[in-house]
């Protein structure tokens, strides 16, 4: 069995505003895949060191904190108001436990073998008449067709189960059933027999693995929007992308539409690999 943790980065609106008034124009999903004999080792590395840094707070008179009170949320992270505002444990942290705690996230990806998907949605060329509803579907949809090309290619044997953060009934009821009638007749290119029956929702705060897909989807948006491939957190963990066996071209990095001019980036990406070639090395 293989996890696929899911979680987003960016809005769900699909306007990307005027020239007068622009709005965010990116969004981004992602999945992180883990096999299941990689779990234990990820979640022990991970909450042993919140558990390590929650015991130093409270040496400290800062607070008890259990695991659920020490989630990770990129925008936590990277800006001190909302750290404030949310987190306690986050907020209480120094600098340099702040950076070992996100390192220690990223650094898990290459030593747990996972491999990354996502969908880059380039918001300035979309149709007139797309829902946020449409929009993530589509973006999920992408994401499935390369799951199923992945386990296809690489384990053949085993099934994916797709670990989602539970963010709205409306939502998850969408979803559920968009993955249903994949399951009963696949979509217009494929079918999905490596996928399992349904999605899982959890909380956020209750799951590692959703927490490194959040962060994982901010390294992408941050490198989409500054158009620039070498950004330090997006370049680490390029060598996890999904690509087919002797491929060129890194097919778990999908921009759409097609039109976008983002898509060049996603080339920028693998020539950036191809001079790095101790980081091709299998999936």
């Amino acid at each position: 069995m293989y996890f696929f943790y899911f979680d987003e980065s960016g809005s769900r609106d699909p306007s990307a505003g005027t020239a007068e008034k622009p709005k965010d124009h990116l969004y981004v999903l992602l999945a992180v895949g883990m096999y299941e004999g990689q779990w234990r080792p990820f979640e022990t590395e991970i909450s042993g060191l919140k558990l390590e840094l929650a015991d130093r707070l409270s040496r400290r008179g800062k607070g008890r904190f259990e695991l659920a009170d020490c989630e990770v949320k990129s925008n936590w992270v990277r800006i001190p108001g909302e750290r404030e505002k949310r987190s306690r444990f986050l907020h209480g942290l120094p600098a340099g436990d702040l950076t070992r705690l996100t390192d220690a996230y990223f650094d898990q990806v290459a030593r747990r073998h996972t491999v990354i998907i996502a969908s880059v949605v380039d918001k300035r060329f979309l149709h007139d008449g797309m829902t946020h509803e449409a929009l993530h579907m589509t973006a999920y949809e992408f994401l499935l067709e390369r799951i199923q090309h992945y386990m296809r290619q690489y384990h053949p044997k085993h099934r994916a189960l797709i670990v989602m953060d539970d963010t709205s009934r409306q939502l998850n009821r969408a979803v559920a059933m968009k993955h249903a009638s994949f399951q009963r007749a696949g979509n217009r290119n494929m079918t999905f027999p490596a996928i399992v029956e349904y999605p899982f929702f959890t909380r956020s705060e209750l799951s590692n693995g959703v927490q490194l897909a959040d962060l994982l989807a901010y390294s992408v948006y941050r490198a989409f929007k500054d158009e620039d491939v070498g950004y330090p957190y997006f370049e680490k963990v390029l060598g996890n992308f999904y690509r087919r066996p002797q491929g060129t071209a890194l097919d778990g990095l999908k921009v759409w539409p097609d039109r976008s001019p983002l898509s060049g980036l996603a080339t920028q990406a693998w020539d950036s690999l191809q001079r790095e070639p101790h980081r091709l090395e299998g999936q």
